[in-house]
């Protein structure tokens, strides 16, 4: 079973939410917060495995709050649910400790696959990044890696941020030797 803790000061939208979670079968959920300044003591007491973090809450953000579960419980994996599609949260999202970035207007069936998606993180990387990574290793642009592999830049940026962080790499070819090096290329 996948634990997870739901944060989200929107009564309504916590419920529908957890109703939506509670209906997978590999997902439970053990607690619900209002306020960003309780996640941590909600962690600490019920001990999820994956964090599903509103971006904007009373009490401290979701990037506060991802930012407090890494040093206070680094087992627990963030994902980051926002209406806010800006490329600025989602590099911030990244700096936090967040594995996973979800638009609230994304498809009802994404979100059980960004938790699941989230316990796998920083054990390898996913196709796309395989790609991006694989690409990077030759020097390509970010230009040429989008015409490449048909992304837009921000799509390619995306995936090299992820991997970067998945790596602890400074930049984009230091990512990809080290992917190369891991067996994950």
């Amino acid at each position: 079973m996948i634990r997870v803790l739901l944060a989200e000061d929107q009564a309504m939208v916590r419920g529908a939410l957890a109703a939506l979670l509670n209906r997978e079968p590999d997902i439970e959920i053990v607690a619900e917060v209002a306020l960003g300044d309780q996640v941590v003591q909600a962690a600490r007491a019920t001990q999820p495995d994956v964090a599903l973090l509103d971006i904007k809450m009373p009490g401290g953000d979701g990037l506060a709050a991802a930012q407090a579960l890494r040093t206070a419980r680094p087992s627990c994996r963030s994902v980051i649910l926002t209406t806010f599609g800006r490329s600025g949260y989602l590099r911030r999202a990244m700096e936090s400790g967040a594995v996973g970035f979800l638009l609230k207007d994304a498809p009802a069936a994404e979100l059980a696959v960004a938790l699941r998606r989230a316990l796998r993180r920083n054990q390898s990387a996913d196709s796309r990044e395989r790609d991006v990574l694989t690409a990077s290793l030759f020097g390509a642009s970010m230009a040429e890696i989008a015409t490449r592999l048909v992304l837009s830049e921000g799509t390619v940026r995306n995936h090299l941020s992820t991997a970067m962080q998945k790596l602890g790499a400074q930049n984009r070819m230091e990512a990809a030797r080290l992917a190369e090096q891991k067996g994950w290329l």
